[in-house]
């Protein structure tokens, strides 16, 4: 059991001029289990990294102290905690390893080990043995996984960034579960961020927002907080449950085909089976086609091949002539012809960035296509205003949120004016209001004639968004619809 002591807590990272959270104070008792919320940029997961111990001195500007038990995060008295990236935390080549990695640095008893690794991987629901390669695994399946390693040494603190936000429905609901089985005992505390929160409040009894501008500003048990507080922290961008996205009444029709899959496959090096086998779809001008699917069902693998940055194992991707495409397949244009034609959003946004500088990495796809300096320079002011990221114009892309990370990389797949867009989750570690502008954006591309294939697992996304959807099972492309009006 570990006591958590927050006193005048601030930090700014190194060559950025605001702070990144500023003057928290916080104290959580052994066992307590807290919701910390805030809009989108408030420094939640800022709060996380420095009560686990992860804010080097020499990466950024501190003031305050945190203590856990009275005394600094380091060492085994660190936290368990669970990143918003999982792939970040994940360090050996095989599944099992990565777990058993954090037991022999607590100095578990070796015959304890394997034991202790086959039990919590079983309370994750990790599905695959545990020789499985780490670079074989969806983004949801590394989520599980991470969290196995975090949970496995029992740690009496647990710091959850996001747990649920990579995962299915139903494989966020596994999730959810485990975390509630570890904290039956009332020995473990948590303190979990998390956008999902109507499912998360039987897991918390007390709810911390952070203010935008620095400090708490409303604390206490998650009843009280949202009957009293609900429709200020709602109007702010704090999803706040009863005040979620408004149900969408349009729906469009698409025009002219501009991409489709045809008896597509493709299996990754090493893998025992295909990500893909046989998958047939579309996506036309003027639609949103949401892609959907349990984790590991093969959808971020059909992102990077309809985005043209992976060749087909078998079968093909055909780009039609609405997408004025060269005589080649999607995958063998050059850069400046695949990125004038088709955009793509990652499933994790730091791996598309390439520059220094949150401007400069949305100028970089202008240039590349041969706008003028006015150009791009018009282009990119309007993108900052519009995914409200003008205030970050000059920071290192690598020190942003996660949420101000994820529009990063969905302006900067916008910056080109692509006639077909490919995003994989856009809508990630969004608060309420920024989640309604990407979506207004998204939808108003659509809604010109651009073609948008979303890879999600956000129901509220497809609801708002989709006007077909194709659910993928493994590796297959079922029940293709058209969503009802």
């Amino acid at each position: 059991m570990t006591t958590l002591a927050v006193r005048g807590f601030s930090w700014r990272h190194a060559g950025r001029t605001a702070w990144a959270v500023r003057d928290v104070d916080l104290h959580v008792e052994a066992g307590e289990r807290v919701l910390l919320l805030g809009p989108s940029g408030a420094g939640k997961s800022t709060l996380l990294a420095g009560i686990a111990g992860l804010l080097p001195a020499d990466t950024g500007e501190r003031t305050g102290e945190i203590l856990l038990d009275g005394a600094p995060p380091a060492g085994t008295r660190r936290p368990g905690f669970l990143f918003q990236d999982p792939e970040t935390q994940l360090v050996m080549a095989r599944c099992g390893d990565d777990v058993a990695f954090g037991l022999e640095n607590h100095g578990t008893p070796v015959d304890r080990i394997w034991p202790r690794v086959t039990e919590t991987l079983a309370t994750v629901g990790f599905p695959h043995p545990l020789d499985r390669s780490t670079d074989a695994l969806s983004g949801g399946e590394q989520q599980r996984l991470a969290l196995a390693g975090v949970l496995a040494p029992n740690p009496g603190l647990l710091l959850l960034d996001e747990p649920t936000a990579n995962l299915d429905p139903a494989g966020a609901a596994l999730v959810r579960a485990a975390i509630g089985r570890v904290l039956a005992d009332g020995r473990t505390g948590m303190i979990l961020v998390e956008h999902r929160v109507a499912e998360a409040l039987p897991l918390v009894d007390r709810v911390v927002v952070l203010a935008a501008g620095g400090g708490i500003e409303v604390d206490g048990p998650p009843e009280k907080v949202f009957a009293e507080h609900g429709d200020s922290l709602a109007a702010q961008g704090v999803w706040v449950p009863g005040h979620g996205p408004a149900p969408r009444t349009a729906r469009r029709t698409g025009g002219d085909p501009l991409v489709s899959a045809v008896g597509l496959g493709y299996r990754h090096p090493g893998a025992p089976t295909p990500a893909l086998s046989d998958v047939d779809l579309t996506v036309a001008a003027g639609e949103a086609l949401a892609v959907l699917g349990h984790n590991g069902s093969g959808k971020s693998t059909l992102a990077l091949l309809l985005g043209g940055l992976l060749a087909p194992g078998v079968g093909s991707v055909v780009a039609h002539d609405a997408l004025s495409p060269p005589a080649k397949p999607p995958h063998r244009w050059r850069a400046a012809a695949l990125t004038s034609r088709i955009g793509s959003v990652f499933q994790n946004p730091e791996h598309q960035f390439v520059t220094g500088r949150v401007r400069d990495e949305l100028a970089l796809g202008p240039r590349r296509v041969g706008r003028t300096a006015a150009e791009v320079d018009a282009v990119v002011t309007e993108l900052l205003e519009r995914l409200r990221l003008t205030h970050l114009a000059g920071a290192n892309p690598y020190t942003l949120s996660g949420g101000e990370q994820r529009r990063l990389s969905v302006a900067t797949a916008l910056a080109t004016a692509p006639s077909l867009l490919v995003l994989d989750e856009p809508t990630f570690g969004q608060d309420l209001r920024t989640w309604r502008e990407t979506v207004a954006l998204l939808g108003g591309l659509a809604d010109d004639g651009r073609g948008l294939a979303v890879v999600t697992h956000d129901e509220d996304l497809v609801a708002a968004l989709a006007d077909r959807t194709v659910t993928l099972h493994k590796g297959r492309s079922y029940d293709e619809g058209r969503c009802g009006r």
